[in-house]
């Protein structure tokens, strides 16, 4: 479950940047959630 939330925060991250919209630092943070739970999977 929270993989696929991560996937999908990293993909419209990864939008953002491509279409050059992104909302301010709110995006940022969503990767960064999407990172750390990411690693948390990883290390578990």
């Amino acid at each position: 479950m929270l993989e696929t939330i991560a996937i999908i925060l990293i993909i419209m991250w990864l939008l953002g940047l491509v279409s050059s919209y992104t909302m301010g630092g709110f995006i940022h943070i969503l990767l960064v959630i999407a990172i750390i739970v990411v690693l948390l999977r990883i290390i578990r």
